[in-house]
């Protein structure tokens, strides 16, 4: 019932200061779409981001009215902190823009200036063109980073959050070596850590586990499958825990018997990039700082070519498919980090002609000298015996 994972006091003040940024925007109304912008908002927790929903906020103080399909309005009525519910469809299907266009006139929407959240994998390509049409001269902006920027910085109840799902991670991570022997698939260990992490009070991940074995360690972002494990081989895995969706995420990297050199310098060159980067984050740091940190010394090695993935990003209360948000650890980023930002840390190295690949991952919170680590476990390749 996610209306009580905060106070109300702190859901007032979000949507204070959400009211503060659309007047500096000059905005009458901003329609939130992002299923995490909602969430943060209200506290919805459903299935509802899978078809088009919309909460239209008013700059003025006024009721908060969330439009959704008819199936999810128990759910809303119960545990957001939503003071009405608008539906559509249902038990019938329904064309949710025409019923939000109703909807829209009794609000005034075209009569003002409006933002409009546009997050990608939540809003179909004919909605967009279907809202921008109905829409028309009152959209005057792209509101996608107003909700964002300012949900980015977590409040002391969220943190607590992530905090617990990092010790779940962990204990998902324990779990799933205890499960490496000759012959286990790939599936089986995940399977293990999927117990892990939902029996010591973990939601599903908002994203797949990236668990990859032997020659598919070259894939960066490789699901688990029924490939079985032999001797000499490596292993490299992702775990995502949350509690109330906030995520915390763990990689690392293990090998079934003695780690062969080429396994053994590779993890060793990315846990000198993990650390290099971790070194330079702190509050008031560009995002790309600890990116470039990460870089060169993957381009030292001479493997900056077999840079496949992002060294980092901001951690979000995800929904599927992800659980990314700002600031980005990539080059050209424009994001600064500021204190009580949740980070993952992944420098990585994929090499398909060789078979083989090395990231390592660790969570961090944004402090004003540096870094809390989330990640208590430590960085070691672990060989299992």
């Amino acid at each position: 019932m996610s209306k009580h994972d905060f106070s109300p006091a702190e859901f007032s003040d979000r949507l204070t200061r959400l009211r503060a940024a659309m007047a500096t925007a000059k905005l009458d109304w901003l329609l939130v779409l992002h299923p995490v912008s909602i969430r943060w908002l209200i506290g919805q927790d459903t299935k509802s981001y899978t078809v088009f929903q919309c909460l239209p906020v008013s700059a003025d103080p006024g009721k908060l009215v969330m439009f959704t399909r008819g199936t999810e309005r128990a759910e809303f009525e119960t545990d957001t902190m939503a003071d009405e519910i608008r539906c559509y469809g249902g038990g019938e299907p329904a064309d949710p823009i025409q019923e939000f266009a109703r909807f829209s006139d009794e609000l005034g929407l075209r009569k003002g200036r409006v933002g409009m959240e546009v997050p990608g994998g939540y809003l179909q390509p004919g909605h967009y063109v279907a809202l921008k049409s109905l829409l028309g001269d009152a959209l005057v902006q792209d509101g996608s980073g107003l909700v964002s920027a300012l949900r980015a910085v977590k409040s002391p109840a969220e943190l607590d959050y992530v905090r617990r799902a990092a010790q779940i991670s962990a204990i998902g991570w324990q779990s799933l070596l205890g499960a490496v022997a000759e012959g286990r698939s790939e599936l089986e260990l995940a399977a293990a850590a999927y117990h892990a992490l939902l029996s010591n009070g973990s939601g599903l991940p908002a994203s797949t586990m990236n668990l990859m074995t032997g020659p598919r360690t070259a894939f960066a972002l490789g699901g688990p499958t029924d490939r079985t494990l032999r001797r000499g081989d490596p292993g490299l895995v992702e775990i995502g825990a949350n509690r109330r969706r906030y995520t915390s995420t763990l990689g690392r990297q293990w090998t079934l018997g003695p780690a062969s050199p080429r396994v053994k310098d590779l993890h060793a060159i990315i846990r000198e990039a993990t650390e290099a980067c971790i070194a330079e984050m702190r509050a008031g740091v560009a995002a790309v700082v600890p990116h470039e940190a990460a870089k060169r010394v993957i381009a030292k090695a001479g493997l900056d070519a077999a840079r496949m993935h992002t060294t980092g990003y901001g951690m979000a209360p995800g929904f599927p498919p992800s659980w990314g948000e700002s600031p980005n650890l990539f080059g050209g980023s424009a994001d600064v980090l500021q204190a009580g930002m949740v980070v993952s840390v992944e420098p990585n190295v994929f090499l398909a002609q060789e078979g083989l690949g090395a990231r390592l991952i660790d969570n961090v919170i944004i402090t004003e000298t540096g870094v809390e680590l989330l990640s208590q476990t430590k960085r070691d390749l672990v060989e299992v015996t």
